[in-house]
């Protein structure tokens, strides 16, 4: 099936694709130890061709979320799981991301504050809530969205090589994967006010003069998800099929932990969120 179809090159193909897939998986729409469908399928699902897909699976098999093997398809070894010392849904406390953002947005305000790398896995989950207020599942009357992106001209201690000969083009990849999912986000969110979806939608992003070392995301001002950014080295394969030995992060697969505000002031939950909501605050006002 010809790329033409959506009217975007191989290379946007290949990240739309990618995103999506990692996506699911971290969500737990495609779980851990389940097959992803086959080739074929989905390439007729996001209309590519099949040497975009087999270059998707590629990747995400260097990334170290999927194993492959001749004749026996594509298996998931990583989502993203989040362990939440209050949830009861599961003995080990392991949750994952898609149901703690989905109750949120079943809220009549929401209220999101992020610290990031990149928007890949924010802008996932909030085109997901947005397919739920199209189907008018949920109603919130306000969203209001923060979101703290390092710097542009920073130096960034990911995606660079031994002797530094292709960081440019790694930096540049990295920032365009950003602004994509940057503008997805917008585009989003200015449609549900448009359309009288949400009566208000407010959405801001600042740069920051900090590369960050965390993600974090403060939900409706009770609780928050943090984790650290894991480096690892792998291939990182490029638009045209190049291939670059590179430091990677895990970024929509980075490991979190949910806590969230009680009524005793002085609970270790109650503790980090206000914490770290007066840490974003600030980061917020001086520090961009």
């Amino acid at each position: 099936m010809s790329e033409g179809h959506t009217g975007e090159g191989g290379g946007r193909s290949f990240e739309r694709v990618a995103g999506e897939l990692r996506a699911r998986m971290a969500d737990g729409r495609y779980a851990l130890h389940a097959l992803l469908p086959p080739q074929r399928e989905l390439a007729e699902e996001f209309s590519v061709s099949r040497d975009t897909v087999q270059r998707v699976l590629k990747e995400l098999k260097s990334e170290g979320w999927i194993e492959s093997r001749q004749g026996s398809g594509s298996r998931v070894i990583r989502t993203q799981q989040i362990h939440s010392p209050t949830s009861s849904k599961r003995p080990d406390r392991m949750v994952t991301l898609g149901p703690l953002i989905s109750e949120a947005f079943e809220q009549p305000e929401v209220t999101l504050d992020v610290f990031t790398l990149t928007s890949e896995s924010l802008d996932a989950h909030i085109r997901l809530q947005t397919e739920r207020i199209r189907a008018e599942l949920i109603a919130p009357q306000s969203i209001t969205l923060r979101m703290l992106l390092p710097d542009e001209s920073l130096d960034f201690p990911y995606w660079c090589t031994k002797d530094g000969a292709n960081d440019d083009i790694l930096k540049e990849r990295l920032l365009s994967i950003t602004r994509r999912h940057t503008a997805s986000l917008r585009s989003v969110l200015s449609d549900l006010k448009t359309m009288g979806l949400v009566p208000s939608v407010d959405f801001e992003i600042r740069q920051a003069r900090l590369v960050p070392t965390f993600k974090l995301y403060l939900v409706n001002k009770v609780a928050a998800l943090h984790g650290p950014y894991q480096t690892f080295q792998r291939k990182i394969v490029l638009e045209d099929g190049r291939e670059i030995e590179a430091v990677d992060v895990f970024g929509l697969g980075a490991q979190l932990t949910h806590h969230v505000k009680d009524e005793d002031p002085y609970s270790p939950g109650t503790v980090f969120v206000e914490t770290h909501q007066s840490w974003f605050d600030s980061a917020w006002r001086y520090l961009t």
